[in-house]
């Protein structure tokens, strides 16, 4: 298979991941509002755990799901942004623990998915 076509692969799952990504976080924010931003530590769990799932996989599916979906679902530039709001506003014990949950949900998620793949 050539670049290209891999490349639109990618995209295929990109364009559905993005807007996924977008309408999840518009939803928990009309439902929840709450002390550290839950919709985007939602979100890249869940990516976390689709990418866990896809690291062993075959074929074009990594490339689907792997890189285009969770590529374009999961956001390290909102979260990066979110912890800094929260520092600029002085809330280091929610940055704190807004930072702490990321990386043991994400990292959690990601070792059950690929535990679940094999």
């Amino acid at each position: 298979m050539g670049k290209t076509m891999r490349a639109l692969l990618v995209a295929l799952g990109a364009g559905i991941g993005a807007p996924l990504r977008y309408v999840i976080d518009q939803e928990v924010k009309k439902v929840h509002r709450s002390l550290i931003p839950l919709e985007t530590l939602f979100i890249n769990t869940v990516g976390s755990f689709v990418l866990g799932l896809m690291i062993n996989s075959h074929g074009n599916w990594p490339l689907i799901i792997g890189t285009g979906f969770a590529g374009a679902f999961t956001t390290w530039s909102t979260f990066a942004i979110e912890t800094h709001h929260l520092l600029q506003h002085k809330h280091r014990n929610k940055a704190a623990m807004y930072l702490a949950l990321t990386l043991v949900l994400g990292v959690s998620a990601a070792a059950l998915g690929v535990k679940l793949a094999s």
